[in-house]
């Protein structure tokens, strides 16, 4: 076997062929996002949604990316692939259980500390977690357990005004826990971008207080928001993955399929999602539609991919 030696320097002077390149590639950029979502071209800079009814394993999947973001590419001699990365997770929905990030992550430490992981095994690892099955307690690294859920930056909003004040104030935190940490946040979840929507709606249509407090349309909620992480990502390069339930949703066979040829993807982040023929009715303002540049379908029995 081939040993990979060649430096990028070596590739420049024509010294490096492009099997040795690419092994080379490969082990400097391990995949950003485990299965399912290893399947789309996303780097940073990009915004993902993940749309699906709420049995779909939408918050599972975010998991599933912050233990691969947290863990760092090697520790104490174990290679663990990780990214050695903050996560910001912003969790609208107020349902987040920290125990279930927490088993995924004693599991997968130990998993590869015994070097016993198959990729099968990770698959039912993941589902058995998913429903909550603790009949196995495996041991772990203590120390590189406590690292990364430090690692792991939680916010809880109860409406929409916390939402905007935290995206206000998060140049200033991801700063201090930049300085903390001595890295940076490479993903900012939200989870549910939606969350608050009939909320807002409704209270449009409600009497003013005593203080006469002027009510934010919607439009002008999701305006701000938008505007407040295109600022934000600015500052802070990082990959944006927010999810979204479903109205109706279960109508619809989600069949794993691709339409990334079927799509212009010159102009992907200005074309309307409400031009395609999507599988469930949108209610998200056209500014938050226009702003994603990936969409996801999450489904029983597969995915969609959109852009």
């Amino acid at each position: 076997m081939e040993e990979v030696v060649a430096s990028p320097r070596e590739w420049i002077d024509r010294n490096e062929s492009a099997k040795t390149m690419l092994a080379r590639v490969l082990t400097a950029r391990p995949l950003l996002l485990l299965p399912p979502l290893h399947r789309v071209p996303l780097r940073v800079g990009n915004v993902v949604e993940l749309v699906g009814t709420s049995p779909s394993a939408k918050t599972h999947i975010l998991i599933q990316a912050a233990v691969s973001c947290v863990l760092p590419k090697e520790w104490n001699g174990v290679h663990y692939g990780g990214l050695d990365r903050l996560v910001m997770f912003i969790d609208l929905d107020c349902r987040f259980d920290i125990l279930r990030l927490s088993k995924m992550l004693k599991h997968r430490i130990n998993g590869e500390s015994n070097g016993s992981l198959k990729k099968i095994d990770q698959e039912h690892m993941d589902f058995d977690l998913w429903n909550n099955d603790t009949k196995k307690s495996p041991t772990y690294d203590e120390e590189l357990y406590s690292l990364c859920m430090r690692r792991f930056l939680f916010i809880r909003c109860y409406d929409s005004f916390q939402f905007l004040a935290t995206l206000k104030t998060l140049n200033y935190r991801i700063r201090k826990e930049q300085e903390l940490h001595g890295i940076s946040v490479h993903i900012l979840m939200i989870d549910s971008i939606g969350a608050f929507h009939w909320i807002d709606r409704a209270s449009t249509f409600m009497p003013l207080g005593a203080t006469n407090r002027k009510t934010p349309s919607l439009q002008t909620v999701s305006e701000t928001v938008v505007q407040e992480i295109r600022k934000l990502l600015l500052l802070h390069p990082m990959l944006v993955i927010a999810t979204k339930a479903t109205i109706f949703g279960d109508r619809y066979s989600m069949e794993t399929k691709r339409n990334l040829g079927k799509l212009d993807t010159s102009n992907s982040r200005s074309m309307s999602s409400t031009s395609l023929q999507l599988p469930y009715r949108e209610y998200m303002p056209s500014v938050w539609q226009t702003f994603v540049t990936h969409r996801v379908l999450v489904g029983a029995s597969g995915l969609e991919f959109s852009l």
